[in-house]
């Protein structure tokens, strides 16, 4: 019994890593809508997620596609290049971190780490529930500002494309080489040190 507990233990563990590895961005997405729930989902993981002093610094302005002079609104603050083609998700967000500390206003060394494992926990749940996150650094950050009047201590620092995969055969042809590019990660020889600096036994 204890060993089939232990075996229980290492397949969930599996499966959770098989998780994280099928984590894409892709750029053609289908238009099959997100709904409100599955969005107070992907919250949710994010809410829970680690941060410097429990300050969880992240803030989201999200924006569905039938609310569309919202929508219009996010669209706007994502550089052109990459409107091309995050016009066509159900969803669009944009991402941003508090710089100082709500109980002292000291510099918080870490809000932009913080935001990011928020992210992380929610795209590890997006993909478990089928959906992809694709992040983007490029942003038009006046725009942003212009359109939402963001507080002087709040980091404007991304913009995210969320829904369902479009079935490759119906990509059209000019994105369809980016989704089926080869994913490639570094080893972890070159990023993981248990010797001294550069050097690694993984």
């Amino acid at each position: 019994m204890e060993n089939q507990t232990i075996d229980t233990s290492q397949d969930l563990a599996q499966i959770q890593l098989d998780l994280i590895k099928k984590r894409q961005s892709p750029v053609a997405f289908s238009d099959q809508e997100v709904s409100k729930n599955q969005l107070k989902q992907l919250f949710e993981a994010a809410r829970w997620a680690a941060s410097c002093f429990n300050e969880q610094p992240w803030r989201f302005i999200v924006a569905r596609k039938e609310q569309e002079v919202l929508y219009k609104k996010v669209l706007n603050g994502i550089n052109p290049h990459n409107q091309t083609w995050a016009q066509n998700a159900p969803v669009l967000m944009l991402t941003f971190a508090k710089k100082t500390f709500d109980k002292n206003g000291k510099p918080n060394m870490h809000y932009m780490h913080d935001l990011g494992l928020a992210v992380g926990n929610m795209s590890a749940q997006a993909t478990a529930m089928d959906l992809y996150l694709h992040q983007m650094a490029g942003i038009v950050r006046e725009n942003i500002q212009a359109d939402f009047d963001i507080p002087d201590d709040f980091e404007i620092v991304s913009a995210i494309a969320l829904g369902y995969r479009q079935d490759i055969e119906e990509v059209p042809e000019e994105l369809k080489a980016r989704e089926m590019k080869e994913r490639t990660r570094k080893p972890l020889t070159e990023f993981v040190f248990d010797k001294s600096w550069g050097e690694s036994s993984f």
